[in-house]
């Protein structure tokens, strides 16, 4: 089976630098054998969102738009995590659960397939150990006008 990272070339895609906190909070706590991940925005490889991935899904951004930003969550959540492990390869055991968050107009009730393009990426990248147990709700709002914001826990080694 070919690495993580090799997945991730093979994709056309590379884990970002792991973001720092912007408020009174840590990127993820490692208690045992498990990793909580705070919740990871949409921030591209620059460390910036792009504008189509800021707003609310149902009015300014693309249900296109918003599952890519979902992506871009994932990238950050497993940044997060290698920081935390160090190799995703042999540290990581199973994705746990994502939890979802969409910047949404009210009466948007495609949630779960904005929500499919984190949890996509993670079984792409990490096979039958990205399958993962998921809550996506939608949002009246999200840190920068975020569309999308994802948390995630993994069981590692």
């Amino acid at each position: 089976m070919s690495s993580i990272k090799e997945r991730l070339k093979d994709l056309g895609l590379a884990l970002p630098k792991a973001a720092a906190p912007v408020a009174n909070y840590v990127p993820f706590v490692r208690t045992g054998n498990l990793v909580v991940i705070s919740g990871q925005i949409c921030f591209g490889a620059d460390g910036k969102l792009a504008p189509e991935h800021t707003g609310k899904l149902g009015d300014t951004v693309s249900n296109e738009a918003g599952i890519a930003a979902a992506r871009l969550c994932a990238l950050n959540v497993l940044a997060q995590l290698e920081a935390a492990v160090g190799d995703l390869d042999h540290g990581v055991d199973q994705c746990v659960r994502l939890g979802g968050f969409i910047n949404a107009v009210p009466t948007f009730a495609g949630l779960a397939p904005i929500m499919n393009g984190a949890s996509d990426l993670m079984v792409e990248l990490l096979g039958d150990r990205g399958r993962h147990a998921r809550s996506t709700v939608g949002v009246a709002e999200l840190p920068l006008d975020a569309a999308v914001e994802v948390e995630a826990m993994f069981a590692v080694r």
